[in-house]
């Protein structure tokens, strides 16, 4: 359990760090040998009660051969707002170049308006308290801030058809998110594909994804399900993963149909409220 007052994005960083250690087969005190560090601040470092120095950082890429994932990735948020297994991902989503999302219930997090995104929140459970709720969508669009930027990151998102048609909200709450993010599409901000539901099955439907690509590391991918989430950087992982989001995205509708779709549907959601 995350300890009082301890960062989500320090957490995350010592369950990664717990977990690789752990696959080289080497145990805290062979680590720490290794690594010229003490037992104790790797065990500190680990349960998120230490963050570590860009010097811990390089001996530890060293020592597990990790091509200086622990470097890049120093944990640098302490907002608490953000879910634990969600923390390394979002430092990673701040520095990514090019990120190629697919999503096949929810819209993005990146696209959501605060009212769709409040809606969202109010559905998880157990319920929380205004100031709460306030809390959690604001760091969602804070998040979503790095779209004001004209160029960075690129971003492809591949939607479900059932992300539209879903009622979050209500007709309104729906009708203002679509036409969000037909707004973002028309400005070239982003690139939008939907698979229409008469594709039927097609990669990628087990559930979302985010694959981020960057300027100076390999790419990663970030996979999500109920209440868990895990960053994947292993290669042949990820490539398994852009290549089903390939094959999917070859079921998907054009731009220009997508965004006409994505418009219609905002028509009938109007026409509803």
């Amino acid at each position: 359990m995350l300890g009082e007052g301890i960062p989500e994005s320090r957490s995350a960083y010592g369950t990664e760090l717990r977990q690789r250690r752990e696959a080289a087969g080497l145990t805290q005190e062979a680590l720490s040998q290794r690594a010229i560090m003490s037992r104790t601040h790797i065990a500190h470092i680990e349960a998120g009660r230490r963050k570590p120095s860009l010097d811990d950082a390089r001996r530890l890429d060293q020592v597990l051969n990790t091509g200086g994932f622990f470097e890049r990735f120093l944990p640098t948020l302490d907002d608490r707002s953000l879910p634990n297994y969600f923390a390394l991902a979002a430092e990673l989503e701040k520095r990514a170049t090019m990120i190629r999302e697919y999503a096949s219930s929810l819209v993005p997090g990146l696209l959501q308006t605060e009212a769709y995104a409040r809606a969202v929140f109010r559905a998880y459970y157990p319920p929380r308290s205004a100031e709460a709720y306030d809390k959690v969508v604001g760091t969602r669009m804070e998040r979503a801030r790095m779209l004001q930027a004209p160029t960075t990151p690129v971003m492809w998102d591949l939607l479900d058809e059932a992300v539209l048609r879903r009622p979050i909200g209500g007709p309104a709450t729906m009708a203002e998110q679509l036409r969000h993010i037909a707004q973002l599409g028309e400005s070239e901000r982003i690139r939008v594909h939907v698979i229409p539901f008469g594709v039927g099955a097609y990669p990628l439907l087990e559930g979302p994804v985010m694959l981020m690509s960057f300027d100076d590391a390999p790419p990663v991918a970030y996979a999500e399900g109920l209440k868990t989430g895990h960053v994947i950087d292993f290669p042949a992982a990820v490539q398994q993963c852009l290549l089903n989001y390939e094959l999917a995205l070859s079921d998907a509708l054009s731009h220009r149909d997508s965004l006409a779709l994505i418009r219609s549907v905002a028509e009938e959601y109007e026409h509803v409220a």
